[in-house]
C-alpha cells in the first residue's frame, strides 16, 4: 500500500513507519521539522522524504501527484507556541485544506485525520463521546477543528481521530517527559491538578493496522482507553520508577488554557472496529520510562502557555 503521512518525524507518524515499512508498505512523509526530528526517517528503502511545511500548496500538490498515495495520514501540526497563532493558522488550517484538496484531486481512497481531544473543550460530560459538540478555546484546538472540517469537507473518505495521549518512542510532550528529565536532573516539579487519557503505542498501531484498510468504517471516532489519571498519578509513577520514593510536590489549579479531565469515550469505537486497549496505565507509565532510559530526551514540548518552554 501506498501511504503519505504528514508529519511524519513526529511522535505518531515515525512510530507509524517503524511499524509498517518491514510490513511492506511504501511510505511518503512531508515534514518541515519544526517538532519532528530528521534522523528519525532515515534514507531506507521504501520511505520517500520531502522536507517542506503543508501550508505550502504548491509543494503539497507535488507530492501527491509524484507519489500517487492510497492512504495519506494527516498528523502535521503546530502546538509547540501558544502564542503562535499564524502558524497554527498555515499549518493546521491552511495546511489541512491543501491536503484535503490533494487527497480528492489524486483520487485517494483514504484520508485519517489526527485530531486533538482538546477540540472537546471543556466538557460537559465524562468520557467524553465523539458526539459530543466541539467547543475549543485555544489556539491549537481551534485550529486543529478548523482543519478537521476540510478533511470532512474534501469528499474523501475520511476518519477522524480525536486521540488520547498516545505513549511511546520519542514521545516529547505532556508530564511524562517532564518529570522524568527532571528529576534526573534533581530539578523541583508541580502537578497540575488535572487528569487525562494515557494509550500505549501497541495498542494505538493496532488501530492503525485496521484503520488503514479500504473497507474500515469512516466517521469521527476517539481511540482512547477511556480511564483518566491524575497527572499526581504520572508524577508518583516516575519518581517511584527513578527510585526518588515519595516526594512531595505542590498541587497547582489548572491553568486558563487547560482542562481539568480529558477522558475520552472510545465505546464506539471498540464496538464498530472490534478493538480494545489491552496495555494497563502503570505498565504504558513504565515502558515509556525504559525507552527515556535507554534514548534519552532532547526537547519537551507543551501546547500550554503556562508550560510552553519550560
Amino acid at each position: 500500500m501506498r501511504i503519505l503521512i504528514t508529519g511524519g518525524a513526529g511522535c505518531l507518524g515515525s512510530n507509524l513507519i517503524d511499524h509498517w515499512l518491514p510490513e511492506g508498505h511504501e511510505i511518503f512523509v512531508i515534514d518541515n521539522f519544526a517538532t519532528g526530528k530528521r534522523e528519525v526517517v532515515p534514507d531506507v528503502l521504501g520511505l520517500t522524504v520531502k522536507e517542506g511545511t503543508v501550508a505550502d500548496e504548491g509543494l503539497v500538490n507535488n507530492c501527491f501527484e509524484e507519489f500517487k498515495p492510497e492512504v495519506v495520514v494527516h498528523s502535521a501540526a503546530s502546538y509547540k507556541n501558544p502564542d503562535d497563532w499564524d502558524e497554527d493558522g498555515r499549518t493546521n488550517v491552511i495546511g489541512s485544506a491543501h491536503v484535503a484538496k490533494a487527497a480528492k484531486a489524486n483520487g485517494v481512497g483514504r484520508l485519517i485525520n489526527f485530531q486533538t481531544a482538546l477540540c472537546y473543550g471543556r466538557p460537559q460530560q465524562l468520557p467524553i463521546p465523539p458526539t459530543h459538540p466541539t467547543a475549543p478555546f485555544t489556539s491549537y484546538g481551534i485550529t486543529k477543528t478548523a482543519g478537521e472540517q476540510f478533511m470532512l469537507l474534501s469528499g474523501v473518505p475520511t476518519l477522524t481521530l480525536r486521540i488520547a495521549n498516545v505513549t511511546g518512542p520519542r514521545l516529547a510532550i505532556g508530564p511524562i517527559p517532564t518529570f522524568y528529565k527532571r528529576l534526573k536532573a534533581g530539578q523541583n516539579c508541580f502537578c497540575s491538578d488535572t487528569s487525562r487519557d494515557f494509550l500505549d503505542m501497541s495498542d494505538f498501531l493496532a488501530f492503525m493496522d485496521m484503520a488503514i484498510q479500504a473497507d474500515a468504517p469512516i466517521g469521527t471516532f476517539n481511540v482512547s482507553t477511556g480511564e483518566a489519571h491524575s497527572i499526581k498519578e504520572i508524577f508518583d509513577l516516575v519518581s517511584e520508577y527513578l527510585g526518588k520514593g515519595k516526594i512531595e510536590v505542590p498541587i497547582v489549579p489548572p491553568a486558563v488554557d487547560d482542562v481539568p479531565v480529558v477522558s475520552l469515550d472510545a465505546t464506539e469505537t471498540e464496538r464498530v472496529f472490534g478493538w480494545k486497549p489491552k496495555v494497563i496505565f502503570s505498565e504504558t507509565i513504565r515502558r515509556q520510562l525504559k525507552w527515556y532510559d535507554e534514548y534519552g530526551i532532547t526537547d519537551v514540548f507543551s501546547h500550554l502557555k503556562s508550560l510552553a518552554g519550560k
